[in-house]
């Protein structure tokens, strides 16, 4: 069974958690805790190499951090790709590959404000190059019609379906609808999309059980572990440089020697 297939596997029972990691500590330190697969976020993993999300990063230093984590995890890895960092479908397809040669072993593809077609064609492509090379990829298409508001809110349970409908006739995997929050919503797109359904947390969306039981099969941080750190962090530093006492070192910090026994 490949990685890809193992991955695919956790998305038919129960409610797959994924923690999304920036770098290769963090997704060795998620795999420690007992993760079944490490998720990246796009935004962390930009900002840990010092760029703004939104399809900015470097290819070379996505492709860098990625083989980074993959080498430290032995459980299923998927990354964010954002929109393929590229606009032509094939080169978006050849990123993907070599997103996959690096270690991945799924991806997360985003419509944005775009065309749903053109998302469709990516994922295509993409499936495409994939069975040509003998490449198995899990291809989780993203739609940002909530997110972004790209429907009235009366018309934005059908326009995600319909979105669904092309993205799984492409070769889509799975859904992914950030934004998602609402029970009656969720419980219909679920229930019709034909794809696993994965939303991202927010604060209306804590109950994970309740989720699994409206027909959520994968739930996601996104970018709020991420920014958790920056903030505990900016907290401390700015502490530390402004007043004359310090609470460092934090005393639920990890210690070092755990954090350098997760890399041993």
């Amino acid at each position: 069974m490949t990685t890809a297939a193992r991955f695919r596997a956790l998305h038919t029972r129960g409610l797959l958690r994924l923690a999304n990691a920036w770098d290769a500590g963090t997704a060795r330190l998620i795999e420690h805790l007992g993760a079944p697969a490490v998720a990246t976020t796009s935004a962390g993993l930009a900002w840990a190499q010092g760029y703004p999300d939104g399809d900015a990063l470097d290819v070379d230093a996505l492709l860098h951090a990625v083989a980074g984590i993959a080498r430290v995890i032995e459980v299923p890895l998927t990354v964010d790709v954002e929109g393929g960092y590229a606009d032509h479908p094939d080169t978006v397809a050849g990123i993907v590959l070599r997103v996959a040669h690096a270690g991945a072993a799924g991806i997360n593809l985003e419509d944005g404000a775009g065309d749903p077609a053109v998302l469709a064609a990516k994922i295509r492509a993409i499936r495409q190059a994939c069975t040509a090379q003998g490449v198995d990829v899990f291809i989780n298409a993203r739609t940002d019609v909530y997110l972004r508001g790209l429907a009235e809110d009366g018309m934005r349970v059908d326009e995600t379906l319909r979105r669904a409908a092309a993205y799984r006739e492409a070769g889509a995997d799975g859904l992914f609808v950030p934004g998602l929050v609402d029970a009656d919503a969720i419980r219909a797109i679920a229930a019709d999309c034909s794809l696993p359904l994965n939303v991202m947390l927010r604060p209306q969306l804590q109950d994970l059980a309740a989720l699994e039981a409206l027909g959520v099969r994968r739930v996601s941080t996104g970018s709020a572990l991420a920014e958790s750190m920056y903030g505990r962090l900016a907290t401390q530093v700015g502490t530390f440089l402004r007043d004359d006492r310090t609470a460092l070192p934090d005393p639920q910090a990890m210690g070092y020697g755990a954090v350098n026994g997760l890399f041993g």
